[in-house]
């Protein structure tokens, strides 16, 4: 068992290469751009072009249904990856078929409806999905989780051979095994699945009583998936040949475990960098002060410069998310408010009135700067 790949979700709209204001329409003609070129009947053995045609497939999954549409719009991939429901699998196809995406367009008359081509009887088995909740300390630091999968394995009692004698399907007395019933209609001959055999071309007679005939039967197992440091939301881990076994000894689809990360109380996360809130008092603010935050892995020295204005943003490197598959980490970002207090004591108020005594200010309006015009632009 090995993982192939840990990657980042990519944006859906960049996916199907179309504008997040895109219509129905545009987002159609660009899924049937992406899959015709991507489809693995046209790509055999390219396992770049099949990943691409299952991103694609998954974008317009989500993005021609409006309820998901307005859910990825505001939440991103967070709010459409409950699809397997939490910390659950869901089976999702790896493949489209070219006639579902252009049936509409040739219909039966060119014999690319779904359906109508006879099926090998290998047939690669579906890719699964589980999804994945973890703390936000694992997200930044990896960890391991043991997790249950259920999926379909090789039928045991009949080696995969679907009857209970072990002699296999036989051909479909129907079609003769061509999976296809041709009829002529005028100048045209059209093609129809076989009906008996489902356009396989071949029928269990004897058919297995642990699986009924189907080659395969569902089992759980337990997988250790090893989370490394810095997967963020929406992380995919992919296991080759994990999903469900194939059928009449195809190959087995591959796992996807999908990553969710609970946010933490105190921490948010922008990219590789942290970023945190502190209070600060008036003096620290003006005099200057060294103090110690809490960092995600312990205590960060922070050093406040003489004269910080409540808002300023302070920057600790190194103390970040580390790089994914990568050396490095990112900053860590502390924005201090000062903090006034609401009551104070006699003693205090005397001292913060000689205070404002000298250090009179003319309370006249002023006009907002350039660098805050521009901050308020693009905030």
């Amino acid at each position: 068992m090995r993982i192939d790949t840990v990657v980042s979700k990519a944006d859906y709209y960049e996916v199907l290469g179309v504008s997040r204001d895109a219509s129905d329409q545009e987002l159609k003609s660009a899924y049937r751009k992406q899959a015709m070129k991507y489809h693995p009947d046209r790509n055999p053995g390219d396992h770049t072009a099949e990943e691409k045609f299952k991103e694609a497939s998954e974008a317009y999954q989500v993005l021609s249904d409006a309820e998901k549409r307005a859910a990825y719009d505001r939440y991103g991939h967070a709010g459409v990856s409950g699809a397997g429901g939490p910390g659950g699998f869901s089976g999702f196809s790896g493949s489209v078929d070219l006639g579902d995406i252009f049936g509409d367009l040739f219909g039966e008359m060119f014999n690319m409806g779904g359906g109508q081509q006879r099926q090998s009887r290998q047939r690669r088995g579906d890719d699964l999905r589980y999804d994945l909740s973890i703390d936000f300390e694992d997200a930044i630091f990896g960890t391991e989780k043991e997790v249950r999968i259920r999926r379909h394995e090789a039928c045991t009692s009949c080696k995969g051979s679907g009857s209970a004698s072990g002699r296999g399907p036989s051909t479909c007395p129907q079609c003769q095994g061509r999976g296809q019933i041709r009829y002529q209609q005028g100048f045209f001959s059209v093609a129809r699945t076989c009906s008996a055999c489902g356009g396989a071309g071949v029928i269990v007679t004897d058919p297995c009583p642990s699986c009924r005939g189907e080659t395969r039967v569902t089992k759980e197992f337990k997988l250790n998936v090893k989370v490394p440091p810095g997967v963020e939301e929406g992380t995919r881990i992919r296991y080759a040949g994990e999903g469900d076994a194939g059928r009449s000894g195809g190959p087995s689809g591959d796992l996807y475990i999908v990553l969710s990360v609970r946010p933490h109380d105190f921490f948010e996360r922008n990219g590789n960098d942290l970023h945190c809130v502190i209070p600060i008092s008036f003096p620290q603010a003006a005099l200057g002060a060294e103090i110690e935050v809490d960092g995600i892995d312990g205590k960060v020295a922070l050093k406040i410069p003489e004269g910080t204005q409540s808002g300023k943003e302070l920057r600790v490197r190194g103390r970040g998310v580390p790089h994914l598959n990568d050396k490095g980490r990112g900053d860590l970002v502390v924005q201090v408010i000062v903090q006034i207090p609401r009551k104070l004591t006699r003693a205090q108020r005397d001292l913060v009135s000689q205070l404002a005594e000298s250090m009179a200010i003319d309370n006249k309006p002023t006009a907002p700067s350039l660098l805050d015009k521009m901050k308020d632009l693009f905030s």
